[in-house]
């Protein structure tokens, strides 16, 4: 018997499977089908199930005739999956820290050394989380649980195999079609959804060849980071409504608590406070909605892929992934705690041993696809959607998008003028050449403004004071950063806003409760 004790996730190409594993899946509900196919699909494959089935998933299930528990994380982590094994030797698991974190036998600790990793990165990386004992199961692998033993198995790795006998525009077309297939895929006719909406080609690419009549969209009333007048103008080309939420500095602050506490680590991505405003709003009429997180990184999305033939053989020296905001003499200087054996560069040594021998852009690109798509894109999508009650699909995240990315030339991705040039191209087939080709922008949050504002950034004073920030820090060297970005260098509001979205989550997990 095969009990499924765990699921999240949505399977993409579910009727294919249905049919290959013998049973009608006409009649099954989305719940009942996804389920069955999970228990045939280990019937059949076993360890290698992922390697047939599409989509986003973590589960674990009950093997009852192995006396054996199996869970599986999805190829790019789209899901989450976290263990940690108590002092009497039982494995607890599941898709939520505070699920296990209820279960007992768990023990609350901080893992300090994370701290420093977060720091530099701005995300919890690697298979560690702030929970001390803690970890995750890494995108791309499976573990098993028999008599008290713990194997973990990785059945996906990313491979680059680049072919530069197709031109750009075979490559285009490729791509095309496989979007196509995507946005048939993700949802059935019977199923309404919306997708989000910026000034960008991902979200415009999904938007353009999906059936959504509604998009939705964020915007501030300062105007230089306001992407929804491009969104709008993409909306009234399709011929399709737009729904706009108006962030103010005051909705912005006042949900950073639940945010860190619904995330379960802190996340220094400013954006993601907007996206939990966004998915807030956009689950008040939808309760599915598109977007297109994956792209940039398979396709060449970020201007600093330009300078990949630069970097060359020095990228294992140093390029640790999309983020690296403080260095180590800054960490030195601020932390009461401070490691040096703990470095952002050992958690990517190993994936440059797989990458030996490939061009730096794919040695990049495939740094961000193990380490940041996960540990932050990914979790955002995640956590922020899963709180509000929406659920979020994908269409660009799939092995298939990837498999056409990873035989793309370097010239197909990235040139010295633009980037996704492949992607973009596909794209103008079914959008103007002034959007498929717009500038990335990013999605751009006027924090760097609000938080020197003395009207907004009281929180940020207060816990750069507090008790919690004397355990982790020199509190005199945390405000004398604090005291220079107010003073006027604005560069420095990442490292403000990573000390403090750190602070917020321990008060909110270690204070507070």
């Amino acid at each position: 018997m095969i009990e499924i004790k765990e699921y999240r996730g949505h399977i993409r190409n579910w009727e294919a499977l249905s049919r290959e594993l013998g049973f009608d899946a006409s009649g099954l509900s989305r719940e009942e089908r996804e389920r069955r196919i999970l228990t045939e699909a280990y019937k059949k494959w076993g360890g290698r199930m992922a390697d047939h089935m599409h989509g986003m998933f973590a589960f674990a299930l009950w093997d009852d005739e192995e006396q054996k528990l199996f869970a599986l994380r999805d190829q790019f982590g789209t899901k989450p999956f976290y263990y940690y094994i108590t002092a009497d030797h039982r494995l607890l698991y599941g898709t939520m820290i505070r699920d296990i974190m209820k279960q007992p036998g768990f023990v609350k600790e901080v893992n300090e050394e994370m701290l420093q990793i977060y720091l530099s990165l701005t995300y919890a990386a690697g298979e560690d989380t702030f929970l001390k004992g803690v970890k995750k199961l890494m995108p791309g692998h499976y573990l098993e649980w028999k008599d008290g033993k713990l194997t973990i198995t990785r059945y996906w790795t990313p491979e680059f195999h680049v072919d530069g006998s197709r031109s750009l525009e075979e490559y285009a077309d490729e791509i095309h079609e496989s979007m196509k297939q995507m946005l048939r895929e993700v949802k059935t006719p019977d199923e309404k959804a919306e997708s989000f909406l910026s000034g960008g080609v991902d979200s415009s690419y999904v938007f353009a060849l999906s059936d959504c009549e509604m998009a939705d969209t964020c915007g501030y009333d300062e105007e230089r980071f306001d992407e929804s007048p491009l969104a709008k103008q993409t909306a009234d080309m399709l011929g399709r409504h737009l729904s706009r939420l108006r962030v103010t500095p005051e909705d912005y602050f006042s949900v950073v608590p639940y945010t860190m506490y619904n995330m379960e680590q802190p996340l220094g991505d400013a954006s993601a406070i907007v996206f939990t405003l966004g998915c807030m709003a956009a689950a008040k009429h939808t309760k599915i909605c598109y977007s297109g997180e994956g792209s940039d990184e398979m396709f060449g999305g970020y201007n600093m892929y330009r300078n990949a033939r630069k970097y060359g053989d020095n990228l294992p020296n140093f390029y640790v992934g999309n983020t690296n905001i403080m260095k180590e003499d800054e960490k030195k200087r601020i932390l009461r705690n401070y490691n040096p054996e703990v470095l952002p560069i050992h958690l990517v040594r190993d994936i440059y041993k797989e990458t030996e021998g490939l061009d730096p852009l794919s040695r990049m690109q495939d740094v961000d696809i193990q380490i940041w798509l996960e540990g932050d894109i990914y979790l955002n999508v995640d956590k922020m959607s899963t709180a509000a009650g929406l659920e979020i699909r994908m269409p660009i995240t799939d092995t298939r998008m990837f498999a056409i990315a990873s035989r793309l030339p370097a010239a197909y991705k990235v040139t010295e003028d633009e980037n996704k040039v492949a992607f973009r191209t596909a794209a103008s087939k079914v959008l103007p050449k002034e959007v498929a080709f717009r500038k990335k922008l990013g999605f751009i949050v006027p924090i760097r403004v609000w938080m020197a504002d003395s009207r907004y950034n009281g929180d940020v004073i207060r816990l750069f004071h507090s008790e919690s920030a004397e355990r982790f820090f020199h509190v005199d060297e945390i405000n004398r950063i604090f005291d220079e970005y107010v003073g006027g260098n604005s560069d420095l509001w990442r490292k403000v806003w990573t000390i403090y979205t750190f602070l917020v989550w321990y008060e909110e997990y270690f204070v507070k409760r």
